[in-house]
């Protein structure tokens, strides 16, 4: 394996992680993107990663109008602490160092994220699991991937999904969606395409990050793109 990637940054649904449960978490295919990731640091990448939290809450949806937007999204990123914990002792049964990284101070959690101090984990090997998003309400998990993928220097950004790249449009109610190959992040901002949020999309585009969306149903795919092969839609 070689990759083309130095320093990638690993973006996760939580509802990938609980598989055809839906929600919690099928170890099995957590294992999978694992030792899948376990693999590509052993290449010598350097890999950090954010994973959502919808397997547990997705804010206001959750809410049911009960739970104010800010609450909601608290919720939220303690749901991301959750996912981090877990996956992070995955990693260390399977003999990888991992470090969870939080945005907010959660004593005994993780330790409070520091730019300088991520990147000399990646930089010894450690894959680093960035938690409770950006901090703030208001803000996705996509948007954190972007920001932490633009703090520590990411060449790209692996934006893991339950879909096999970007459509022209909802693959699963129009059968005449087409996928594209690549894109750039203008036309997904102007066709509003479902990739990322709107914020995410834009920060990606400031700090001119590609951004590689595929599916992962097959965890070898991380390998697959982070080695250049063509899979999926990058937008660049």
């Amino acid at each position: 394996m070689e990759p083309v990637y130095k320093r990638v940054l690993i973006k996760i649904s939580g509802e990938a992680l609980a598989g055809d449960k839906k929600t919690g978490f099928d170890f099995d295919f957590v294992s999978r993107v694992c030792e899948t990731v376990k693999a590509c640091t052993a290449a010598g990448a350097q890999v950090g990663i954010v994973i959502g939290g919808g397997n547990f809450w997705r804010g206001v949806k959750d809410g049911a109008g009960k739970v104010e937007r800010v609450s909601a999204d608290r919720m939220g990123m303690l749901a991301t602490a959750m996912n981090c914990l877990a996956v992070c002792d995955v990693f260390r049964q399977l003999g990888c160092d991992a470090r969870v990284m939080t945005a907010v101070d959660i004593q005994g959690v993780g330790e409070r994220y520091d730019t300088r101090r991520s990147i000399e984990y990646l930089e010894k090997g450690s894959v680093v699991l960035f938690a409770c998003g950006t901090g703030q309400p208001f803000f996705s998990t996509d948007t954190a991937a972007v920001l932490r993928a633009a703090e520590i220097h990411a060449d790209a950004i692996l934006l893991a999904k339950n879909i096999d790249g970007v459509y022209s449009a909802d693959p699963r109610t129009d059968p005449t969606a087409v996928k594209f190959d690549e894109i750039s992040y203008d036309e997904v901002l102007a066709r509003r395409l479902a990739v990322m949020d709107s914020t995410a999309t834009s920060l990606a585009m400031d700090n001119d990050i590609p951004v590689i969306v595929f599916a992962l149903a097959e965890p070898e795919n991380i390998t697959r793109v982070l080695c250049g092969e063509k899979i999926g839609t990058t937008v660049k």
